[in-house]
């Protein structure tokens, strides 16, 4: 948890690391996608969402604009959809072969519409966003690895984004620090494909007695096992 959208925090949050990130078109990320080694994507569900708000916001929710980047966003989805089960080599072929031609098909439409269309009006918004991220928006097509949006990190939040608004503490900073450290063991367990509340019990019992720095990275996730897990919560039974 942090107070701020300071680009200083995830400069400070990924000092040294090196890779693909992902974010939505926050200027913030700016200073930390500059860093070296780091490899600057944009996700396509953000882009394609103004889109959906520009339909919602036009007379009797229709817009013929609007419509004709579903349209496309929808034909990108449902290639990688089909995808889902290819290796990583397969789904590089699929989205050169594929996929850029419908990326060309947008960015001609886009080139085409953003001249003609208030700049304020959402519709508006919409091509401009997609217009100032569409390189990091296209770069998921460089390899067959990539994603092509964050929905994944998206669908781990909600819920604490949901919660937030009915829970009694999390309107302070305490709260709120406490939220974002369960937060993040629960989803460091899952994504590590271990139980949360079988992983939480195992560690809270142990870590009191864990003294060196090799005793407290064994009770990490990705160093525990299923088995000595499910055995814990036997014997308390």
């Amino acid at each position: 948890y942090e107070p701020s959208r300071s680009g200083q925090i995830p400069v400070r949050l990924l000092e040294g690391w090196q890779g693909y990130l992902m974010t939505d078109g926050y200027d913030g990320y700016a200073p930390v996608a500059r860093g070296a080694g780091v490899e600057h994507l944009a996700c396509a569900a953000h882009a394609r969402r103004k889109f959906v708000e520009a339909k919602r916001a036009s007379p009797n929710g229709k817009s013929a604009r609007a419509d004709h980047a579903l349209d496309l966003f929808g034909q990108l989805y449902r290639i990688e959809a089909r995808l889902k089960e290819a290796t990583d080599a397969e789904r590089f072929e699929a989205r050169q072969t594929r996929s850029l031609p419908v990326l060309q098909k947008l960015r001609a439409w886009l080139d085409d519409t953003l001249p003609v269309v208030t700049p304020k009006s959402k519709l508006g918004e919409a091509l401009g966003y997609l217009h100032n991220v569409w390189s990091r928006l296209v770069r998921y097509t460089e390899r067959g690895d990539l994603p092509i949006d964050n929905n994944a990190a998206e669908s781990a939040i909600r819920p604490f984004v949901v919660g937030r608004k009915a829970w009694l503490f999390s309107d302070t900073p305490a709260g709120a620090h406490a939220s974002a450290v369960l937060y993040s063991l629960v989803e460091t367990a899952k994504a590590s494909n271990r139980e949360p509340y079988a992983w939480l019990r195992y560690v809270v019992e142990r870590l009191p007695m864990a003294t060196t720095v090799d005793e407290i990275e064994a009770l990490l996730p990705w160093n525990t096992h299923d088995e000595h897990l499910a055995m814990n919560l036997a014997a308390l039974e």
